[in-house]
């Protein structure tokens, strides 16, 4: 997942740069094998509160830990070292359709009180930025704005037969990849393939990818109600070492979200070399600049025009490859976990380190 992904990357530099790292979890917590150097402390499962607030801050002050990096909204409200929060986004609250008031009122509540006893808010856009701020009430020289950047793995790569035959997918298709969560908007992305020229559809086929298994046939009930169930593929989870060359060989990359907190797998696509069209809502925009064709995720017609534009106006799709493959060099991972890194060593107050021009780095500035 996005969250996971950016995590390992911090691990890893961290590692690199000699720092001792400790990760929490259960016992069912395994770390990737990128990560096998770091120590793992698996803490008795059970009442998650508990693990948070009792468990977690008791091992913290164990462990003489100097700070504590949580990946998530939420962290310890009474811990022995400074605590920094990541809060990728508020989809945990207000979450698009859903109809829970009293649940957002508590889950608010409880969203600002970890934020004000935080010690530093690390988000990934100004969008997010002014949203935390607005939201949970917190000073603007608390939250900083550090984009995610894609892997170093994510470059244009031939796309071989046998990964092909390995998700049983043909060349040339479209692609989306994320879960198949409602924010995902896919329905509207499955009538937009629908309403394409049907030249278009013979030619391109949709592949859906994502190992949402709870969500999928819904999908492909839709699919099949709209005629196209013979014309969209559904791989599954795609295994990360395949998952560059997917995105090089698409036709079109798809980001149809009605919200995002970053939207990775448009960034990873786009340095992958393959045009984007891509939603106009939330931190999207920001992210992609003006190397995807942006379009109003909530009008099928919208969507369809600018998945048709990339698709058959001549030299429009290797123009928005040029554009994604340039906007996209700017968001370093070096860069990315530079900054992460120097924040944990301000909260922590110890010595910083060279920034090699590094800390006044941002995508967003044009």
């Amino acid at each position: 997942t996005g969250i996971g992904r950016y995590l390992v990357e911090v691990l890893l530099a961290a590692s690199r740069a000699g720092w001792e790292c400790l990760v929490y979890g259960n016992r069912a917590t395994r770390l990737p094998a990128t990560l096998s150097g770091l120590t793992l402390h698996a803490l008795q499962a059970g009442w998650t509160a508990w693990w948070d607030q009792v468990r977690l801050p008791r091992r913290l002050a164990q462990d003489r830990i100097s700070v504590f990096l949580s990946p998530y909204y939420k962290g310890p409200l009474f811990s022995p070292c400074p605590t920094v929060l990541t809060i990728h986004d508020l989809l945990f609250i207000g979450y698009p359709g859903a109809r829970r008031p009293w649940f957002d009122v508590g889950m608010t509540g409880l969203a600002r009180l970890y934020a004000h006893r935080a010690t530093a808010i690390i988000t990934d856009s100004e969008y997010w930025k002014r949203s935390i701020i607005d939201r949970l009430g917190v000073k603007p020289e608390k939250v900083r704005v550090i984009p995610i950047a894609p892997a170093p793995a994510f470059r244009p790569t031939p796309l071989p037969e046998t990964i092909l035959a390995k998700y049983r997918l043909r060349s040339p298709y479209i692609l989306s990849v994320g879960n198949f969560m409602p924010h995902k908007n896919l329905p509207r992305l499955l009538q937009a393939y629908a309403h394409l020229d049907q030249r278009i559809r013979r030619t391109f086929e949709l592949v859906l990818a994502g190992g949402d298994r709870r969500n999928r046939p819904a999908l492909e009930h839709l699919a099949g109600a709209l005629g196209i169930a013979d014309r969209v593929r559904f791989p599954g989870l795609i295994e990360d070492e395949d998952l560059p060359a997917l995105y090089s060989g698409a036709a079109l990359f798809v980001c149809p979200s009605l919200v995002e907190g970053f939207g990775l797998p448009a960034l990873e696509a786009m340095r992958c070399g393959a045009p984007v069209a891509a939603s106009d809502r939330a931190a999207i925009p920001e992210v992609v600049g003006e190397a995807a064709v942006l379009f109003d995720p909530e009008d099928v017609s919208s969507m369809g025009r600018a998945m048709s534009d990339l698709l058959t106006e001549a030299g429009k799709g290797e123009e928005f490859s040029r554009r994604g493959l340039v906007r996209a060099s700017a968001f370093s991972p070096e860069r990315t976990t530079f900054q992460v890194l120097a924040l944990l060593r301000e909260v922590a107050r110890v010595e910083p380190i060279p920034d090699a021009g590094l800390s006044a780095w941002s995508p967003y500035d044009g």
